[in-house]
């Protein structure tokens, strides 16, 4: 596998652009052409600045990361309580405009669970750790992680519903309703 050359101005601007691209498109599918034809740029260019087709969804993959980071990130500056930062985040994904991102995190939240050795590798049990440092840091550690656990359990799951039915109302109303639960 060629190395990939050090970061520069080109190299960050076609990144945005692939993935402004990958939050419509998704990854599964994607081709060079199609996606450098979309970006202004060639697909010999894309293998060049990120060294090949896997580094450059593993770098797409590490864009999303940084924006659910930075979501983390903000809760955490916040400093609200336990059930309103955890209200906070679920009202962020439930966005209409956070879809593209939440598909794509969806999509590599399941290639790497079956896909455990190609450019997915580790994005599952990433954001799974990064989400429960935050929770446990909001809900108050216990011996196992249980309470976070279910906090993010009932996240997940109202964001995959979510995801499949576009039904904001309900999935919210769901969410709310577990929250109360596991972090009054």
């Amino acid at each position: 596998m060629p190395a990939t050359p050090p970061p520069s101005a080109r190299r960050a601007e076609l990144l945005e652009l692939a993935y402004r691209y990958a939050l419509t498109h998704g990854l599964a599918g994607m081709s060079l052409r199609p996606l450098a034809e979309a970006v202004g740029s060639s697909p010999r260019v894309l293998l060049f600045l990120f060294g090949s087709k896997e580094e450059l969804v593993r770098a797409l993959l590490g864009r999303s990361r940084a924006e659910e980071l930075a979501l983390l990130d903000e809760v955490r500056a916040a400093g609200a309580d336990a059930t309103e930062a955890v209200l906070r985040l679920w009202d962020w994904l439930a966005e209409p405009e956070h879809r593209g991102l939440l598909r794509l995190w969806a999509e590599g939240y399941g290639r790497s669970l079956v896909e455990p050795d190609g450019p997915w590798r580790g994005f599952a049990a990433d954001s799974v750790r990064d989400w429960l440092a935050l929770l446990g840091e909001l809900l108050g550690r216990d011996d196992a992680g249980v309470r976070a656990t279910a906090v993010l359990a009932a996240l997940r799951g109202g964001l995959l519903d979510l995801l499949a039915t576009d039904d904001v109302q309900r999935t919210t109303a769901a969410v709310r309703a577990q929250v109360a639960v596991l972090a009054p």
